[in-house]
């Protein structure tokens, strides 16, 4: 009887975590869920945010997008109004891309400069460049949308913002970060940032580190990088090692907290306290700052 209460439960389990995955490109609505209706007949009365998931696999093909779960605070905004402009959010899949040399990059043996072809996160910022030219041929308004995401797909709105700085309103990134956890792998908070890289190029090998340096580089140079940049010190993923974001003209950092609580929240994520930081982008609690992005999207389709 345990047994068969047991397979049940695991079925149970499966059959959520199933439903809960959203694997399709399209618009989401505020009930958290695809929009029922996904042709928008008028586009210039529109805000679009554009939303990029983060990735499992380093430079390789996943089946990577989003979950019901992590997508509430995002569905949240789905509906506000902006000067009379009503926001949308629109879920971009783009996990089973890869990048041409994924098989060597990660590899320390194996890999000797230069990459071979592009790396996927390339490929992913060349295909939201295809989506905004879709857009925009759609009717939507360059100055009405917005480049979105969460750990990769935040650091990929920072650098497509970074080598197209017009071709949109601005960008909002969660969270960002897309070398693995490298705050906590290394032990940053002991033995500081500058050591703590070094062990990352020492284990990682050349490959992921300098390509992660090289595109720090390109962004910092952004004379003006209109972002709105969510971190938290205790993300195991960028935490410690966010701060190079600050002083770079435009960016707009902000600290979510310096623990499980916004406002005096305590968060939750999947209806459980959060244990992993690098998930407060998806908490309840994070909702508290619906406003500060609301008013930052203002600020930028003037």
């Amino acid at each position: 009887m345990k047994k068969i209460f047991l397979l049940l439960s695991i079925l149970l389990f499966c059959t959520n975590v199933f439903a809960d995955k959203m694997t399709k490109d399209g618009f989401l609505s505020n009930k958290n869920g695809y929009a029922k209706v996904q042709k928008i007949n008028d586009p210039e009365n529109k805000i679009l945010l554009i939303y990029n998931h983060g990735q499992s696999s380093h430079d390789g093909p996943s089946n990577d997008c989003v979950w019901k779960g992590g997508m509430r605070n995002m569905a949240s905004l789905v509906g506000e109004k902006i000067k009379d402009k009503e926001v949308l959010v629109y879920i971009f899949c783009t996990g089973k891309l890869k990048g041409d040399d994924y098989k060597r990059l990660w590899s320390k043996k194996k890999f000797k400069a230069p990459y071979k072809g592009k790396p996927k996160l390339e490929k992913r910022l060349d295909a939201n460049l295809k989506l905004i030219d879709s857009f925009v041929s759609q009717g939507f308004k360059k100055n009405q949308i917005f480049i979105t995401g969460r750990s990769c797909g935040g650091w990929m709105t920072m650098m497509l913002l970074a080598r197209h700085p017009n071709i949109v309103a601005g960008g909002i990134s969660y969270v960002p970060e897309c070398y693995g956890r490298l705050t906590k792998a290394y032990k940053v908070k002991k033995v500081g940032v500058e050591d703590a890289l070094k062990k990352f190029m020492e284990k990682a090998g050349p490959g992921p580190a300098n390509m992660r340096q090289r595109q720090i580089e390109e962004i910092k140079k952004s004379e003006n990088l209109p972002v709105l940049v969510f971190t938290h010190p205790k993300d195991p993923f960028g935490g410690l090692v966010s701060d190079w974001v600050d002083g770079i003209s435009g960016i707009e950092r902000v600290i979510i907290s310096e623990n499980n609580k916004v406002n005096g929240k305590s968060c939750n994520v999947w209806g459980k306290p959060i244990k992993n930081y690098h998930d407060m982008d998806r908490a309840d609690c994070f909702k508290f700052f619906n406003s500060k992005i609301l008013d930052f999207i203002d600020s930028k389709i003037n």
